[in-house]
């Protein structure tokens, strides 16, 4: 008996792919810069949303959608710094958000009432690497207690990514992470990096991510 071999991954991508590819059409027409925030669990996402939103409340209308494995802590963490609904994303042991999930989230929010949205995705950098979600850029998250390495064990979320945030670094006078390794291991694999250097604890470096953020609402990422 001959055995058919059906590719079910390849039609999920490539289903996923095209609600994606909806989901760009879509923002793109309400003129929403969007961020998929990626990073390993740990590095600080939640509070750098945090910090984010405290800096621009009242200045930008930020929407954001939030994804976790079994909770929806980091939805309520966020909910309480904005007056704006914090769609959660709660993934039910899933590594990642896809665009079916941000497509449902969206259908809940006022889209011409956004200036700016973030995605943040379940802490993994393997899954989300592979997952188109529709959004502007994706944004890596490399915090000062990881090691420096983590670009070259994980090519593909920091190739796939047009930002790099280096976090936590009120800590480097405690740990040992070299600074200027971790930038090499990241420009080796993609060299088109843009860096950010943030503590969201002490809120160091954070101007320039904020004006950032500003100059996309005036000035959009292409």
């Amino acid at each position: 008996m001959t055995v058919r071999r059906i590719e079910v991954r390849e039609r999920v991508m490539a289903r996923n792919d095209e609600l994606a590819a909806a989901v760009r059409v879509r923002l793109a027409h309400h003129a929403i810069p969007t961020f998929n925030l990626v990073s390993s669990p740990g590095a600080g996402k939640t509070l750098l949303l945090e910090r984010t939103l405290e800096a621009l409340d009242g200045e930008l209308r930020v929407a954001v959608v939030t994804g976790d494995v079994q909770t929806q802590n980091d939805a309520d963490r966020l909910a309480a710094k904005t007056d704006r609904l914090v769609q959660a994303v709660v993934t039910g042991g899933a590594c990642h958000l896809d665009a079916r999930q941000v497509t449902e989230a969206l259908d809940a929010l006022d889209l011409d009432e956004i200036d700016l949205m973030f995605v943040e995705n379940v802490g993994n950098l393997v899954c989300p690497a592979s997952w188109d979600l529709g959004e502007t850029a994706k944004i890596s998250i490399l915090s000062v207690t990881e090691g420096e390495d983590k670009p070259a064990k994980y090519p593909k979320m920091f190739r796939e990514s047009r930002y790099l945030v280096l976090n936590k670094i009120d800590l480097l006078p405690y740990v040992p992470f070299d600074v200027d390794r971790a930038l090499a291991y990241a420009r080796e694999v993609n060299p088109e990096l843009t860096v950010f250097f943030t503590s969201a604890l002490t809120e160091e470096g954070m101007d320039d991510w904020l004006d950032f953020l500003r100059a996309q609402i005036t000035q959009p990422v292409s």
